[in-house]
């Protein structure tokens, strides 16, 4: 009886020193989390193209992808909100800087109700990762599941009512998102482009080809050669200093955004130097839309009804299924009026949207 007492007693204190060695695991994982975290320098004042709203509670906040790189991210939560929000990550246009576009959206969907993040891209922005001003069709994607790790574990946030909002070139990176990350509930793509498709075919398909495609591999593999003996990534380039007037019309909507007062930043790679040349390269073999038909969450695609890469919303849309797939197309809008222009940004559908779904 003795023997078996102490068997017992002994199986008691091992599970209990297990209990507390998983308790101190947890401990140890939340502790290595911030510790894989690089140290960025983040811009304490204020300063994006838009005012702070005096209905929203704003921080600076940070987090790691699945490859290590840390993101700077700007949070808006509602004024005097309570209990688990509903929460939605922000991410774009391609090229630009949560302090553009990205934000505006992040603190207005804010201010109706949203716990909301808006995050620079990974080797963008305040963000970390190196080399600089280089995209990926798998890491940028992979930077909206990060942010769906961060969120799923705040305590002011509802992890079954987590959605994505992406503007321009990562409206695409959203809609692929979607397609692997069971966790987001709901997607809106404003004014998406198919950034694989955009570079491997050209604008509205004029060099879908293979000697197009062809040509632009040894330009870029060149490149590559070159950057390797100089040691540094050559940029591409932002948009001019000046627009000439038989330009088109897409690239003059885009200089009066991203290079005068109404969306310049210091930090946005279209407002001044561009990404590096080679960032092509990756999107030419990797069609980030391919499992876009096996999205099973709701999708919300917005774009302008003059906008020219409005076709990238339209055909997206065919490859989507089922009842919660949704086209909106704005009358009259360009490109960029997405961007920033509160008379064409459909705000009060994209709740109802996000309101619907998230739950």
């Amino acid at each position: 009886m003795k023997k078996t007492f102490i068997a017992t007693l002994c199986l008691v204190l091992l599970a209990c020193l297990c209990s507390a060695g998983n308790l101190m695991a947890q401990g140890n994982q939340t502790l290595k989390n911030k510790l894989m975290e690089e140290k960025l320098n983040l811009t304490q004042e204020w300063d994006k193209t838009f005012p702070l709203s005096d209905k929203v509670e704003h921080n600076k906040v940070t987090f790691h992808n699945r490859y290590g790189i840390t993101l700077a991210a700007d949070v808006y939560k509602p004024k005097n909100a309570t209990g688990k929000l509903p929460a939605i990550a922000v991410c774009g246009p391609f090229g630009a800087v949560k302090e553009q576009a990205s934000g505006l959206y992040a603190q207005t969907l804010a201010q109706r109700g949203f716990l909301t993040m808006a995050f620079d891209p990974s080797f963008t922005g305040e963000s970390g990762g190196q080399p600089r001003y280089v995209a990926s069709p798998d890491i940028n994607t992979e930077d909206f599941c990060a942010a769906v790790d961060y969120l799923s574990t705040r305590n002011d946030v509802n992890p079954e009512q987590i959605g994505i909002l992406g503007i321009c070139g990562w409206g695409g990176m959203a809609v692929n998102a979607a397609a692997i990350d069971t966790r987001i509930k709901a997607t809106v793509a404003a004014t998406m482009y198919d950034m694989s498709r955009v570079n491997a075919n050209g604008y509205f398909d004029a060099a879908d080809n293979a000697d197009a495609r062809n040509a632009l591999r040894k330009q870029l593999n060149a490149q590559r050669t070159e950057d390797y003996q100089n040691g540094s990534y050559a940029l591409a380039g932002g948009l001019p200093d000046a627009v000439p007037d038989d330009a088109p019309q897409y690239v003059k909507d885009y200089f009066a955004y991203y290079k005068t007062e109404r969306g310049y930043h210091k930090r946005s790679l279209n407002s001044n130097g561009g990404w590096n040349k080679t960032s092509t390269l990756s999107f030419l073999n990797m069609p980030i839309l391919s499992y876009a038909g096996e999205i099973r969450s709701a999708v919300l695609l917005v774009h302008g009804e003059k906008a020219h890469s409005r076709y990238f919303s339209e055909d997206t849309y065919k490859k989507l299924k089922g009842e919660n797939k949704q086209l909106l197309i704005i009358p009259g809008a360009n490109h960029t009026d997405l961007y920033d222009n509160f008379e064409k940004i459909p705000f009060d559908k994209i709740k109802t949207f996000f309101r619907t779904f998230l739950k």
